[in-house]
């Protein structure tokens, strides 16, 4: 009966497994890649230039408000800005329109 419970108490590897548990592991961060990044910034300011109107839906528009911000973070910082600025200027001459 003892076994059983022992192997119980294992049920998912945490013995084997560790490491997956150290509190004092380092932290690591996602960083995106510069070059999708960079790609899906200019999909989206290409598409917003090539309309008259907002070209996406209101919860799209609302998602692509929140993370261009964050998406150009991954990008040198002259570029970011730029990018951020380019797709700012779309929004409102759309929203103008």
């Amino acid at each position: 009966m003892s076994n059983i419970i022992a192997n119980q108490l294992d049920l998912f590897g945490a013995e084997e497994q560790s490491e997956l548990f150290d509190e004092d592991a380092p932290t690591v961060y996602y960083h995106g890649d510069p070059d999708r990044v960079h790609a899906r910034l200019h999909r989206l300011i290409a598409e917003a230039r090539g309309a008259e109107t907002l070209p996406w839906d209101q919860d799209s528009t609302r998602l692509y408000r929140k993370i261009v911000p964050q998406m150009v973070l991954w990008l040198p910082e002259e570029e970011a800005a730029q990018l951020r600025f380019e797709f700012e200027a779309e929004l409102e001459r759309m929203k103008a329109a």
